[in-house]
């Protein structure tokens, strides 16, 4: 019986790795591993503590938002977060800030509350088939510069830009739910019987 457990946690280990690249990584959770629908735990309905720990090395705030929720998985555990692909507020885009026009043009589509936030690169939801989960088919980070030029116009060429459509999950206002099916007739009422006069 020993020999059967440890030759199944044998299999399952040299699997994980296939499984974990079958799958990007939020494509494992469901909707409950980010939000709470009964056990919320900030806003957005958060089903993860957010963040209260990393400061924005700008603001010298914690982070607030949709990014301290992202950061309550990806920063590090000594700043907060899980450790699961920790981040660099130092070292990676700015995000938790009101962008600089004499840096960027950031369209509206990419701002959360005027502020460069996590979600305004990225859609975090497994529907989303593009690569780091990024708003813009970037053919697997080939055509970084693109995107950036959204933002920064003169690091790519116009036509690049003009092409680019962006990915949003989280706009609910595109989509339509399916329609319920049409409410059975009510019985036609029998017709009266004639009465005797």
């Amino acid at each position: 019986m020993v020999k059967f457990r440890f030759l199944g946690i044998m299999i399952l280990l040299l699997a994980l790795p296939a499984i974990a690249v079958a799958y990007g990584g939020h494509d494992g959770l469901n909707c409950t591993g980010c939000h709470g629908i009964h056990n919320a735990k900030g806003d957005i309905i958060f089903a993860v503590e957010p963040n209260k720990k990393a400061i924005n090395p700008v603001t010298r705030q914690p982070f607030t938002g949709t990014t301290a929720l992202c950061l309550g998985c990806h920063e590090t555990v000594e700043k907060g977060g899980l450790g699961i692909m920790a981040v660099s507020a130092v070292h990676s885009h700015p995000y938790g800030v009101t962008p600089s026009a004499k840096v960027a043009t950031v369209p509206a589509v990419f701002l959360r509350e005027g502020k460069l936030e996590c979600v305004g690169c990225h859609d975090p939801h497994p529907s989303n088939p593009f690569y780091k989960y990024l708003r813009v088919d970037t053919a697997k980070g080939a055509k970084m510069q693109d995107f950036c030029a959204l933002c920064h116009a003169s690091k790519s060429s116009p036509k690049a830009v003009a092409e680019m459509k962006v990915f949003d999950s989280m706009d609910e206002r595109k989509f339509t739910a399916p329609s319920a099916p049409a409410a059975p007739a009510a019985p036609k009422a029998a017709p009266a019987a004639p009465t005797k006069k």
